[in-house]
Order: C-alpha cells, then sequence, then structure tokens
C-alpha cells in the first residue's frame, strides 16, 4: 500500500525480472484454488509451483522466506504467498497473492455455512467431503515427501526433524520452545563452521531463479529497510486491522456478537503459533463452553469444512463467526447477521498476517547472507519438516479412523487411534488416491475431482 502511494510502479519491465503482474495475477490464483490439505500441501503446491515448475523463486529463498513466515503467528502459508507476491511485485503483489490465497476458502466456507445454517448436514455435500478428505491425505503425503528432501540436507537436518516430531507428537511440547531450540542449535552450530549448518545457494546468474537474478547482491528500494517506510506501514495496516473492532466497541459495547467477534478473534491473530491446530482446542473451548456460539459436534464440522476446502485451516474460525452472529442476529436478518459475523472474523484474522510481512520482510530479506541467521533458519527449516509431518499424521488419523483415545502417562501426550474403527472405505480411497499420485503421477485437480467423485457413488451405494 505504501508504495502504491509512493508511486511505484509494478510493471514486468520495472521490476526486472519479466513478470508481468497479469501473469502472477494467473499463477497465484492456481496457487490459491489447489491449496488444499493444510499448510504441508499447501507450502508444497507453492514450492512446486513457484520453485520448480515457473523458476521464480530460489530454493533458498524460498526457505528463507518460510522460516520467517513460520516464526510468526497466523498461517504460514498464507504469509508465504504474501511475502513472495511483495518480493515479485512489491505491496501490491503481496496484497494479490495473500488475497488471492484466501478468497477461495472465503467463498467456500461462506457458502457451506449457508448450507450448514438452512439445512444442517447434507448427505451429498458430506460425501464430497470424504471423497475429498481421502485425496488430500494422499497429497499432505506427497508434501512431506518434496519439502522433506529439500530442507534435510544432512544426518543433523533429520535428526532435528525427528526430535521436533517425536517432542510434538508424542510429548505435546509447545511449538515456539522447538523452534527457539533448534535456532539456537542451528545459529551455534552455523558459528562453530559446522558444515551442516551452511546456508543454501540462493543462485544466481543465467540459470539462477528470477527474482535472484534481478536481485543479486543489490537489494531494490522496495526490499531495502527503512525505518520511516515501517512507520508508516504500521500505520496503515494497524488502522486497517483495529479500526473497525474500535468502531464496533463504541458503536455497540462488549456484549454485542458483533464486538465479541473481533475481539476475540484479534486475540487469536496475536497467538496463532504453530498455525492453526496449536489454537483450535481453544478457540473450540471458548467457542463451545464460553461465548455458547456452538455445539460440541458443531465446531468438528466447521474443521471438517476448513479441511477440505482451499485455504488456510485458520478459515474455519469464519465458520465460528458465522454461526455466532448467525445466533445472535439482533434487528438483522440471521443470514446477513452470519454473512457479515463471519467477514468480520476473516478481517480481524487475516490483516495482521499483511501487518508482519510488509513490516518484517524488508529487514530479514537484509539479513540473508548472515552465517549465524542462516545456520539457525535452516535448522529451524528442519524442525517444521518434523511439524508438518505431525500434522499430516494427525490429519491422517481422523480421516481414515473414525474415533481415537488419549495417552496421558509417563509424560506422553497423544491420541492413539482406536484400530477398530478404522473407516475401511476412507482407507481404501486413500490408497487410491496414493497410487494415482505417486504411481501414475496423476495431477492434482485429476485426483481431487475423482475422489469427490468416487465419495458420491458411495453415498449412493449406501456404503458411507
Amino acid at each position: 500500500m505504501i508504495d502504491i502511494a509512493t508511486h511505484e510502479k509494478t510493471t514486468a519491465a520495472d521490476a526486472g525480472h519479466g513478470i508481468s503482474f497479469g501473469e502472477a495475477f494467473r499463477v497465484w490464483l492456481r496457487v490459491a484454488l489447489l491449496s488444499f490439505g493444510g499448510p504441508a500441501g499447501q507450502i508444497a503446491v507453492m514450492h512446486r509451483i513457484l520453485v520448480e515448475e515457473k523458476n521464480w523463486i530460489s530454493e533458498g529463498r524460498f526457505l528463507h522466506a518460510l522460516n520467517y513466515c513460520m516464526l510468526l503467528p497466523g498461517p504460514e502459508a498464507q504469509q508465504l504467498a504474501t511475502y513472495i507476491g511483495w518480493l515479485l511485485h512489491r505491496t501490491a503483489g503481496g496484497i494479490m497473492a495473500g488475497g488471492l490465497f484466501i478468497l477461495p476458502g472465503i467463498i467456500a466456507i461462506m457458502g457451506l455455512s449457508y448450507i450448514y445454517a438452512a439445512f444442517g448436514k447434507v448427505g451429498v455435500v458430506e460425501a464430497l467431503f470424504f471423497g475429498l478428505k481421502a485425496a488430500v491425505l494422499a497429497i499432505v503425503i506427497q508434501a512431506v515427501i518434496r519439502v522433506g528432501k529439500r530442507a534435510l540436507r544432512n544426518r543433523v537436518m533429520i535428526a532435528l526433524a525427528a526430535i521436533a516430531f517425536v517432542a510434538i507428537f508424542f510429548f505435546n511440547v509447545p511449538f515456539p520452545v522447538i523452534i527457539i531450540a533448534a535456532g539456537l542449535i542451528g545459529y551455534f552450530g552455523a558459528r562453530s563452521g559446522r558444515s551442516e549448518f551452511a546456508a543454501v545457494e540462493h543462485g544466481s546468474g543465467k540459470n539462477g531463479a528470477a527474482v535472484d537474478s534481478v536481485f543479486g547482491d543489490e537489494l531494490p528500494d522496495h526490499i531495502r529497510p527503512s525505518v520511516p517506510r515501517a512507520l508508516k506501514v504500521s500505520a496503515v495496516w494497524l488502522m486497517l486491522w483495529l479500526v473497525p473492532v474500535a468502531a464496533l466497541l463504541i458503536a455497540f459495547g462488549e456484549a454485542n456478537v458483533f464486538s465479541q467477534i473481533a475481539l476475540f478473534f484479534s486475540k487469536m491473530a496475536l497467538v496463532t503459533f504453530g498455525g492453526a491446530y496449536a489454537v483450535l482446542a481453544y478457540v473450540a473451548q471458548q467457542a463451545v463452553e464460553h461465548y455458547h456460539w456452538l455445539g460440541p459436534g458443531e465446531m468438528l464440522d466447521g474443521l471438517g469444512m476448513a479441511e477440505t476446502t482451499p485455504g488456510p485451516l485458520i478459515m474455519v474460525l469464519q465458520f465460528v463467526g458465522f454461526m455466532a452472529a448467525f445466533r445472535d442476529p439482533g434487528t438483522l436478518s440471521p443470514m446477513l447477521a452470519g454473512t457479515l459475523g463471519g467477514l468480520l472474523a476473516t478481517w480481524v484474522t487475516f490483516m495482521p498476517c499483511f501487518l508482519w510481512i510488509f513490516l518484517g520482510a524488508p529487514f530479514v530479506e537484509t539479513l540473508r547472507g548472515n552465517k549465524g541467521l542462516a545456520g539457525a533458519l535452516g535448522a529451524i527449516t528442519a524442525a517444521v519438516v518434523g511439524v508438518i509431518l505431525n500434522l499430516s499424521i494427525w490429519f491422517a488419523m481422523h480421516t481414515v479412523f473414525r474415533e481415537t483415545w488419549p495417552v496421558r502417562s509417563f509424560g506422553l501426550s497423544f491420541d492413539m487411534p482406536v484400530w477398530s474403527s478404522v473407516d475401511v472405505a476412507a482407507l481404501v480411497l486413500a490408497i487410491a488416491a496414493a497410487t494415482a499420485i505417486f504411481r501414475f503421477n496423476m495431477g492434482m485437480l485429476t485426483v481431487l475431482a475423482g475422489s469427490c467423485a468416487a465419495g458420491v457413488l458411495l453415498r449412493l451405494a449406501g456404503l458411507i
């Protein structure tokens, strides 16, 4: 926004990398429409399209940006899209990439919220979700393999990923603790000269990625950090985020459902470290037990919507906001109130994400050559692979098994699947989707469409 305000142009010629704004729009829309499977799938989709297929950004720069986004509160995949969009086409590019990333999810969750509020669970929609979740499971597994192959460059990185997985899956160690520990190990490892923590090359010259070839060692103006610009960015995005919250509080008071939505989800935007799963338990508890916006089963239904539609899993908060306002509409019609409540929850959840990127990314870019920081971020990347594996297994358990039971003894804290509750149809569909992806190299959209069709056929046959 500041770049636009100061009349900085974002044409392909001005940017120097030859990527037009229109071409970027089409690619970011494609990324958005394929962003299934939570952060693991979404990061893999971006890596495949932007690094491998388009060669717009190098491996090293992609991982550097990902590491920064993993340290932030909020959905890391959406923030990564914003970061790379900003690198390519300044603030306008960041807004486009980050906005498009959540747009399909906003539309899908809103439409499903309408259906849910009006009719409850609908058989055909449930069948579509059933097939879709099985396909997403295969896509998530592919994502872990893709990201792991590139981030786990040596035995030390593999060990860090394994330790991170064991810590978060079996012992429920907080995500920030894992990230801080990995960062310290990487920093001191790099400072001591250990080659395992050396930075990944960013690529340059004729065969380098588009962004890296243009930037080289010289940072363009929009990437060079500036305190005055940082203050302007902070002022603009804080106003966009907090002025609506303050206006609702002044107009309606704290007891109003819209004020409660604005306040509660603004707080969530500040503490969602480690992705959606890290905070959803708290959101569910507050929404069900404190605010009484939802019933216990309805929160799971909302999570099912978010897991099987494009966009970040944190989009489930839009469903929560919708149902909260739908059931306490005041003088508005329930559907209109629900629409406004859902959009309000989305607004206060994602406005801070743009703030973190536009404020911090210029400073992060200047630190790419710092060996200690590079080592720290490399180790964090390895730990993140373990965290993504944890999320993938969580998703797999809740897709293939109908029930889990908690293990809470000898320091352990994890959920074990009830083997007798295996969903045979879901397992068969997941295996079929994995075979299509790994054995026959079929495209993601083909696998998703085929799985959805299979889900509907199973429903019609009375098998699910």
